[in-house]
């Protein structure tokens, strides 16, 4: 059984890190470089890095942020954020990026999933989705959660998924920052429907919320925030509760 994955996500902002409740209020949480190396020692699995205000403007920025951290890890890490086509994914993965995560873009242009996945392998392309329980129904936003679309979110994901996404990040907004535990539902009814990784974001608040999630959901993967940038929990530990409940991780 492939161990389950522990994922430090920080949302970068004018080369900051930053966290907020239900994408909004963001404060400050630390320079992302320092960061990134803490949890690396800590024994993350993973990193994801969101610039969450990315245009092409602060594209160098990122770049020379990559730079940083890759000098600084040996985990994988994925960066997101203002790729909007090939070169920009080229670029940051050329600055030493695993992975890169696509959102906003792919819906603007699905195609985009398609070209990323010849261009680097389906391994190297991950979908962010930002979704909301909208009038009965979950709804795909975009640009950092201030835009709903039309398009629902399962329906989204296995278009995404047919078009070579090689893993979800699925970000619940009713969850985001509220440390109430993940939507464990929704993950579970998505999990069913796609073979590919799912990454659970949005709603981590103690150690039992991603027992929960990994007993409940059987994503591959949880995420979170604020509960590992202010010491809240501690990877180590986290994984010893994990391994306790029978969940396999690598410690």
């Amino acid at each position: 059984m492939l161990s389950k994955r522990i994922i430090p996500c920080l949302d970068v902002k004018d080369g900051r890190t930053v966290k907020g409740v239900n994408f909004v209020d963001l404060r400050d949480a630390g320079d992302p470089v320092e960061l990134a190396a803490q949890y690396a020692q800590q024994g993350a699995d993973e990193l994801v890095f969101l610039d969450i205000t990315a245009t092409h403007e602060r594209r160098k920025t990122m770049i020379e942020m990559v730079k940083s951290v890759a000098r600084q890890l040996n985990i994988p890490f994925t960066i997101g954020g203002g790729i909007t086509e090939i070169a920009d994914a080229e670029a940051l993965l050329n600055a030493g990026a695993d992975k890169i995560s696509i959102n906003s873009a792919a819906v603007r242009n699905p195609k985009l999933i398609e070209e990323l996945a010849k261009a680097f392998g389906v391994q190297f392309v991950v979908l962010a989705v930002d979704t909301k329980y909208v009038d009965g129904k979950n709804m795909v936003h975009l640009n950092g959660g201030r835009l709903i679309t039309e398009l629902e979110t399962e329906n989204w994901i296995k278009q995404a998924e047919d078009l070579g996404a090689g893993e979800i990040l699925l970000t619940s907004m009713d969850h985001d920052g509220t440390k109430a535990g993940f939507d464990c539902g929704l993950l579970g009814r998505i999990n069913q429907m796609i073979n590919i990784p799912i990454i659970a974001s949005g709603g981590a608040g103690s150690m039992e919320h991603f027992t929960e999630v990994f007993q409940k959901a059987n994503v591959d993967a949880a995420l979170a925030a604020s509960v590992f940038h202010y010491g809240e929990i501690l990877i180590p530990d986290l994984k010893k509760e994990l391994r306790g409940h029978g969940i396999p991780v690598r410690l």
